[in-house]
């Protein structure tokens, strides 16, 4: 069982002092985190790709770039690259070029995106959101596979015998496809062979049970061996000393940014009464005392058969002194409870 981190990188007022934090002290804080998440034993560390000013990272490549040339072992990843209003030939050639700076430690987590803001910046048609995703995918694999690369599609220019270059020093690069619940997304990745990332930021896990049985049993219709194509989970938490005083602490930080996404997408505002049942056993929080969030994690890999599990730091802008804390709690205190668990 791997354990990791993501992070957006967000910038929102600090709930206590409202101040806010600058986009360059923020990723200059995430490239320490990174560092530390290798130190104390964390195997993957991701960043997200987003177009807002309450987050920091636009370009993760960039920033991973940075950590690579500062770590030796640990695993990096987007979280996620939102493919469809990108470029697959300035994707691949970003990854395989933080891959090699890495030898070999990259990581190609894709997405349809949960937020839109790329969509009109880069000239993309939300209608053609599905769509958008499903070609440029199939174009990133075809130049994943081979050097020389001949292509025609719907929304980019064709591709006539061009080479792309640098090649990954990873043959082939992983890629993964990261879902939020969608079927068709899992059953497009099982199709093509391609690991699966769920992230879960409600509800309680059994409800994505389902999609960790689609894609397995898409993977064997399609003639590839479920145990060689892993499964993934992301959540959002926070690993602290005691269950009662972590989640008084965490509320304030949590509940600013859950809310204004809420709003934005139309189901409301987070509530007090949402969020201790998402933080209990059944729920979406991995959130409490180094024993809590490793009991619950486990429970996830026996729901969801997955074998790794990304804690998502952190949701709001929370002290970075705290971070640190917990990503030493992560990987000293809660790591070694899952792999003997």
């Amino acid at each position: 069982m791997e354990i990791g981190i993501t992070t957006f990188a967000e910038t929102y007022p600090d709930p206590h002092t409202g101040e806010t934090i600058s986009h360059g002290e923020r990723i200059r804080q995430v490239i320490e985190e990174a560092v530390l998440a290798e130190e104390v034993g964390l195997d993957f560390y991701g960043i997200g790709e987003h177009h807002r000013q309450d987050f920091a990272v636009s370009s993760p490549a960039t920033v991973l770039a940075a950590i690579a040339a500062r770590t030796n072992r640990i695993r990096l990843s987007p979280a996620v690259s939102v493919l469809s209003s990108d470029d697959p030939v300035r994707v691949y050639q970003q990854y395989a070029t933080v891959d090699l700076i890495s030898e070999g430690r990259v990581e190609l987590m894709v997405g349809r995106g949960s937020f839109i803001e790329s969509f009109p910046l880069f000239g993309y048609d939300l209608g053609d959101y599905e769509e958008l995703f499903a070609e440029k995918l199939d174009l990133l694999l075809e130049i994943r596979a081979r050097e020389r690369v001949t292509w025609a599609g719907t929304h980019r220019a064709p591709l006539d015998k061009q080479s792309v270059f640098p090649r990954a020093a990873q043959e082939p690069l992983p890629v993964w496809v990261a879902v939020g619940g969608t079927p068709l997304s899992v059953v497009r990745a099982a199709e093509r062979g391609l690991p699966l990332a769920l992230a879960i930021i409600g509800g309680a896990p059994e409800r994505f049970r389902a999609l960790s049985q689609i894609h397995r049993r898409t993977l064997l219709e399609h003639g590839f061996d479920p145990n060689e194509i892993p499964i993934a989970v992301h959540g959002h938490g926070f690993v602290g000393t005691d269950d009662e005083a972590t989640a008084e602490w965490y509320w304030p930080y949590y509940e600013p940014p859950m809310s204004r996404i809420g709003h934005e997408r139309g189901f409301g505002e987070m509530n007090r009464h949402e969020y201790e049942r998402m933080r209990g056993p059944g729920g979406s929080l991995v959130l409490g005392s180094p024993e809590t969030v490793a009991a619950k994690i486990l429970r996830w890999r026996d729901v969801l058969g997955v074998s790794r599990f990304m804690l998502h730091m952190s949701v709001g802008t929370m002290p970075h002194d705290d971070v640190l804390a917990c990503i030493e709690r992560l990987g000293r205190q809660v790591a070694p409870r899952v792999h003997s668990g």
